[in-house]
């Protein structure tokens, strides 16, 4: 019987280490629907897997061991990440959008969970370099129609990434044509060394052009972004004004941001103060 027992987890966790790898990431819940199995057993194979070196348990799933530089995991498999985290992050950084502002909104699934905390913020410009931001004030537009005070939102051209990002030189021509009041900007990663880095090279130039497009630079990023670098740098933290974050940032980590950025931290003090 625990011959089988071994055998019957052997081929779970190859399952699960198959989605991992070909999607990009998991959650736990999703494992639990798809093997059958409780939330126990679940974590059970996800710890003996990270054991193995062979995936890295993040909160609520686990994503790939591969090269952290050069890795980059699609919108889907992101979305589901530090879901709470994102939505709080994103409410507080809604409130430093002035009405009648030009702004910018990066790539990734943070400034996505943002996009839809601006939809009431009126006469805002919106310029995007990302197809999910982009649907969010579209679908809201056609679902209300033309209302006053709706978002103008322009979207650039350009090559798409696995994170549903417009990068190349397209996206580059038109973004140093324009100028933003703030720019909103997720990140693959932040160190107090490397700065803000992407593995993409592509999405790199393109996001150096948003930073310096823009009279202000808002981060808003997951405390599980801090220490991570990719493989292109493309703004010191020098060059950033706000990073707006949640709780889960370690003491540590705030001291070392604080001596170069604004700090804001989703639902504590200081949270809502407009820019």
């Amino acid at each position: 019987m625990s011959e089988n027992q071994n055998l019957l987890a052997e081929q779970r966790r190859a399952l699960i280490l198959d989605e991992v790898r070909r999607r990009g990431g998991v959650r736990v819940n999703e494992l639990t629907r798809k093997l059958g199995v409780s939330d126990m057993t679940v974590r059970r194979d996800l710890d003996a897997l990270a054991r193995q070196g062979v995936l890295e348990k993040v909160h609520g799933g686990a994503v790939p061991v591969v090269e952290a530089s050069t890795h980059e995991p699609g919108f889907e498999a992101k979305s589901g990440l530090e879901l709470t985290a994102k939505e709080d992050i994103a409410r507080a950084a809604a409130t430093l959008a002035a009405p009648g502002s030009a702004i910018a909104l990066s790539g990734g699934t943070t400034t996505y969970a943002l996009a839809q905390q601006l939809l009431d913020v009126p006469d805002l410009t919106v310029v995007t370099n990302s197809v999910r931001v982009a649907d969010v004030f579209h679908a809201a537009q056609r679902s209300s129609g033309t209302r006053q005070g709706a978002a103008t939102v322009v979207l650039t051209g350009g090559v798409r990434t696995p994170s549903d990002s417009l990068v190349g030189p397209v996206a580059d021509q038109a973004i140093a044509a324009l100028h933003f009041d703030v720019l909103f900007l997720g990140v693959h990663g932040i160190h107090p060394e490397a700065g803000l880095s992407t593995p993409n090279l592509a999405e790199a130039e393109t996001n150096r052009r948003l930073v310096q497009s823009a009279r202000r630079v808002v981060v808003v990023a997951d405390h599980t972004k801090w220490g991570t670098v990719g493989l292109s740098s493309f703004a010191s933290l020098d060059q950033v004004d706000t990073l707006v974050t949640d709780p889960g940032l370690p003491v540590e980590a705030r001291a070392e941001v604080s001596e170069h950025v604004r700090l804001v931290v989703a639902g504590e003090p200081d949270a809502g103060t407009d820019i």
